[in-house]
């Protein structure tokens, strides 16, 4: 993983040859825990979507926060309320897997990329880019392996939180004002949604559903995958360096 001599100027010279970091059990537990819960919401929001979009937006971007979703919302409720729920939606897993890769670093990065062999070469890309762009991709990119990344390089709590925060409420209004923008074309999805909503209701279970039976036929799925997570960061941890 990448260094960030930039972040880590403020950290001791010492902890360089200190023991490392280590997450106690219950901690990783409730860390992982909360990263399922999570990925268990955004999937029933991608499955109910068709009735939540103009039912419950609020609803909709609580349970998954993807773009998408925000766009078809963004003129349906009042500002405060888009930015309180979106905000705190989009930082819900951001800290979490910052903590991940502050406490387990390279370990974490490669438990990640087995997890999402698609965008393996992707992730990749992006971990060369954060070893000269740390601070635009945390401000305009912070999704998962990008929050692992500035945990693994060391990034200063305050920088990252600081730039997660600042990076999502510029997104936030980015849409909002695309929605300004273009809300004709996106009445007329949401006037599409209602006239049909049934029928998308049934296709959009039917490929949450298929997304996660493929995804264990053809090897671990994302919520299997993250119940291992703590057996395999203890037990890589626990190997003995060469």
């Amino acid at each position: 993983m990448p260094t960030l001599d930039s972040v880590g100027d403020d950290q001791d010279d010492a902890s360089a040859t200190s023991s490392p970091r280590r997450l106690s059990r219950r901690t990783l537990s409730l860390i992982i825990g909360a990263i399922i819960v999570l990925v268990v919401g955004g999937m029933v929001g991608d499955a109910l979507a068709p009735t939540l979009v103009d039912q419950h937006p609020l609803w909709l971007i609580a349970l998954n926060a993807r773009n998408r979703n925000l766009v078809l919302v963004v003129n349906q409720v009042d500002a405060v309320p888009y930015y309180l729920v979106g905000t705190f939606r989009l930082l819900l897993s951001d800290p979490l897997f910052y903590i991940l890769g502050y406490y387990y670093g390279d370990t974490a990065t490669k438990w990640m990329e087995r997890q999402a062999p698609t965008y393996g070469r992707f992730m990749r890309s992006a971990e060369r880019w954060f070893g000269v762009a740390a601070y635009p991709l945390v401000f305009l990119a912070p999704n998962n392996y990008i929050c692992l990344f500035a945990g693994a390089a060391g990034m200063s709590i305050p920088v990252f939180v600081a730039l997660n925060v600042s990076g999502t409420i510029f997104r936030l209004w980015i849409i909002q004002v695309l929605g300004n923008i273009f809300d004709k074309p996106i009445d007329a999805v949401l006037g599409f949604i209602q006239d049909y909503r049934v029928p998308l209701l049934v296709l959009s279970v039917g490929l949450v559903a298929f997304t996660v039976w493929n995804e264990r036929r053809q090897g671990e799925s994302e919520i299997s995958g993250l119940r291992h997570l703590e057996d395999e960061l203890e037990s890589e941890e626990a190997e003995p360096d060469e």
